[in-house]
């Protein structure tokens, strides 16, 4: 394990939608850092993969399935956290499906349900259960708790004909600072962090849906003129996790090259 410059030595955590892409490299790292780290993802075996590379680089990690969208998968997954490592101190909530395709007067509803419901009532279901273990263990043993909810430069600037993914990731921001409100007096940090154009399977995806090249699209959305890699969003989580950022909620952290700037 390498501790860094930013130590979770002794911390457990919890990692949704840790999979694939920014969500497995947040996990990987939390790892490395010194967290147990309990791997969430609606797909089994890329959880299970994800965990299993932890443990082969001497990390400590599980991996569980968890469909975020339901409150009941949710609840179960903050209590499985607890009983595989005793204590929750740190999560982090990625899970996220892609953005809609079509304009406002031609949106299908069913679409758009489902984008805020994955994308937006997953922050608050994981954050309601996380929240409640965290306020728990500050009454009891006095360890408080810090969380991470992963919004997007979508969270600050819209994007035509992607009303629900705009609006759930405008409602990520929302959700984090009432939840630092709320939290602050029981030393509960709630914190989010805004991903530019990051290198994942979505954004491959995407790019493969209209056509375009990293070299095409990238220097409009990064002052780099590249695509940034999940271990960068992952460097923003590990930090606002950490003790290191003891000072630091209701914050919206952006890793987006600049984008945001112009």
């Amino acid at each position: 394990m390498d501790a860094g410059l930013v130590s979770l030595s002794g911390k457990v955590a919890l990692v949704t939608g840790a999979g694939v892409g920014m969500g497995a490299a947040t996990a990987r790292l939390l790892a490395a850092r010194g967290a147990s780290v309990m791997v969430a993802d609606i797909n089994a075996d890329t959880a299970a993969a994800t965990a299993e590379a932890i443990r082969s680089a001497g990390g400590t990690a599980q991996a569980t399935t968890c469909n975020v969208a339901d409150e009941a998968q949710v609840a179960a997954l903050v209590a499985a956290t607890v009983v595989a490592f005793g204590k929750l101190d740190c999560a982090v909530n990625n899970a996220a499906i892609a953005p809609d395709n079509l304009p406002i007067h031609q949106a299908d509803m069913a679409i758009f349900d489902r984008v805020v419901s994955v994308n937006l009532r997953s922050v608050m279901l994981c954050m309601k259960y996380e929240i409640a273990q965290m306020l728990a263990q500050a009454q009891t043993n006095g360890i408080r708790g810090a969380i991470v909810n992963i919004g997007s430069v979508s969270s600050v600037r819209p994007q035509p004909n992607s009303a629900a993914y705009v609006a759930a990731k405008h409602g990520v921001i929302g959700l984090t600072k009432t939840a630092s409100i709320e939290g602050a007096p029981q030393g509960i940090r709630v914190n989010a962090v805004m991903p530019g154009a990051i290198d994942t399977p979505m954004l491959r995806a995407a790019l493969d849906e209209t056509g375009f090249s990293e070299a095409d699209f990238a220097p409009a959305l990064s002052l780099f003129g590249r695509f940034g890699r999940p271990e960068e969003v992952a460097e923003a989580s590990a930090w606002l996790c950490s003790d290191a950022a003891s000072y630091v909620t209701g914050h919206a952290l952006a890793v987006e090259a600049g984008y945001l700037t112009r």
